[in-house]
C-alpha cells in the first residue's frame, strides 16, 4: 500500500468546483445566508494565500483569503476554513490556516479577520476583537469575531464598518461643483 502524504498547495480557479462541494457536505445550504459569506459573494479568493489539502489526488481540505477592509483599514477575511469530515482532528486546519498566515506575512499582509472559535483559532495567534470596535455587515455573534496581527499592531485604531475589498488610494475630490 503507497504512503499518501499530505500536501498544501495554492488555490486554483480549477478547485472552485471541487471546493464548493466540500463546503456544501460541511456546511449545508444555510451557509449562504451567513455574514461572512455575505463579505466573500462575488468576489474572487485572494489565490496566493488560500490553500487546498491533498491527500494524494483527494482534497480534503480548504481555506480562503479574501481581501476585506476594517473602516479605512485593509485586511484579509479568512474562511471558510473547511476539511473533510474522515479527515478532521489530524491538523489539516490548524495547518492551512498557518500556511495561509505565513503567505501572507510574507505578501505584506498586517491584519486578519475571521469568525470562529476562539478555543481553536486562539492557539494561531487569533484574539477576540474588542466589542464595539467592528460593524459587520449583518448578525455576527461578537465573541467570535476575531483578528490576528501579522505585524505588531496593525490593529491599533481600527474600527468601523466591514467592507468588501481594499482601499487602493484616498478619494479625490470632484472638481465639479454639487
Amino acid at each position: 500500500m503507497t504512503d499518501l502524504s499530505l500536501v498544501l498547495v495554492p488555490q486554483t480557479p480549477a478547485d472552485l468546483a471541487a471546493i464548493e462541494k466540500l463546503d456544501e457536505r460541511a456546511f449545508g445550504p444555510g451557509r449562504f445566508a451567513r455574514s461572512a459569506y455575505r463579505l466573500r459573494e462575488r468576489v474572487e479568493p485572494d489565490y496566493a494565500l488560500s490553500f487546498v489539502a491533498r491527500v494524494g489526488t483527494l482534497l480534503v481540505g480548504a481555506n480562503r483569503m479574501t481581501r476585506i477592509r476594517c473602516g479605512g483599514t485593509p485586511a484579509l477575511l479568512l474562511g471558510p476554513l473547511t476539511v473533510e469530515p474522515a479527515f478532521r482532528s489530524g491538523g489539516i486546519g490548524e495547518a492551512l490556516v498557518m500556511k495561509s498566515l505565513e503567505a501572507a506575512k510574507a505578501n505584506g499582509h498586517g491584519l486578519i479577520l475571521l469568525v470562529g472559535d476562539m478555543p481553536y483559532y486562539g492557539r494561531m495567534g487569533f484574539k477576540p476583537v474588542p466589542p464595539g470596535r467592528l460593524i459587520f455587515p449583518g448578525p455576527v455573534d461578537p465573541a467570535r469575531l476575531l483578528y490576528c496581527e501579522l505585524i505588531e499592531g496593525a490593529f491599533d485604531g481600527v474600527k468601523g464598518k466591514v467592507l468588501r475589498g481594499i482601499i487602493t488610494e484616498s478619494p479625490r475630490p470632484s472638481s465639479e461643483g454639487p
